[in-house]
């Protein structure tokens, strides 16, 4: 396994941004020495019905920001997300950073290229990101110590990224509540799925867990934050004494109940590009594909 440069001693800022409409929780992840800072998976609103997209969730991300006088190095996507757009480049034209994702934004652009019938314009070769991260690439915070750890299953490109004592996990892990995400988008693998999750719960046990989704299972308040030690104990999915196969078996079953996610469609078109729509058609407009009986 690889070994990974995890520093629990530093201990981030972290700003939670819940989004009703999609269940998601957007971070700003702040260096307290230096105000420099990183957004973790910023949401723009979409209108289905209207085909109208909307700012106000990004704007408290970007109003924040100036507020406390920090100094935005990165956004990132801990996946191409399949139920929620990408505000990153609506927030980087307001304040720069770097736009960045895993490297296997490759494969999820090939695959879904096809699901959209994408012409040649269409680069799948992650080129509409300013960084791609590979398994265990180093980054700054500031003077924050920050890795990216390759953590697929639920897509290919899914990343773990480990700032300090804080891991933001993207769709890998849920609440203990809430157990894991589904496996059967294209290219997801439960099985590769579980081994993911058990990198995860191999950081130490005091680390820090975020979550990008909270549905409040039961009822109870949305929750976010969690630790490697709480999933390990309490995970209904994955904890501590469940095996790999009961894990893929219970998940092979649970997807097929599950109906795709409302903005699928439109997320997976944006977000493969980095967050930006795709290019006007000759009268300057700009559309949005429903493939029929595809997904």
């Amino acid at each position: 396994m690889h070994s990974y440069p995890v520093d629990i001693t530093q201990k981030p800022g972290v700003e939670p941004f819940f989004d009703a409409e999609t269940n998601t929780i957007s971070y700003v992840v702040r260096d307290r020495a230096s105000n420099d800072c990183a957004v973790i998976d910023a949401v723009m609103g979409f209108d289905y019905s209207a085909g109208r997209l909307g700012f106000e969730s990004a704007d408290k991300i970007i109003d924040f920001i100036r507020a406390q006088g920090l100094r935005l190095e990165w956004l990132i996507e801990t996946h191409a997300h399949a139920d929620h757009l990408s505000a990153a480049p609506y927030i980087q034209e307001k304040l720069g950073g770097e736009i960045c994702i895993g490297e296997n934004i490759r494969a999820v652009q090939e695959v879904f290229g096809g699901v959209f019938n994408e012409g040649i314009k269409f680069r799948r070769d992650g080129s509409q990101f300013d960084r791609l991260f590979e398994d265990g690439d180093s980054y700054k915070i500031g003077t924050l110590n920050a890795f990216a750890m390759s953590t697929p299953g639920h897509t290919p490109a899914c990343m773990t990224h480990v700032i300090g004592d804080a891991a933001f996990v993207g769709d890998t892990l849920f609440m203990p509540d809430g157990g894991t995400a589904r496996a059967d988008f294209p290219g997801g693998d439960p099985r590769q799925l579980f081994r993911s999750i058990k990198k995860v719960l191999s950081l130490p046990s005091e680390m820090r867990l975020f979550m990008c989704h909270d549905y409040a299972p039961n009822g109870r308040e949305i929750r976010w934050e969690t630790t490697v030690a709480e999933e390990r104990a309490k995970n209904i999915h994955v904890r501590d004494g469940i095996t790999e196969d009961e894990f893929v078996e219970m998940r092979t079953a649970r997807d097929k109940t599950l109906g795709m996610p409302k903005l699928i469609i439109p997320s997976i078109q944006v977000n493969i590009r980095g967050g930006r729509m795709p290019e006007p058609e000759t009268d300057g407009k700009t559309f949005l594909k429903v493939p029929v009986n595809v997904l």
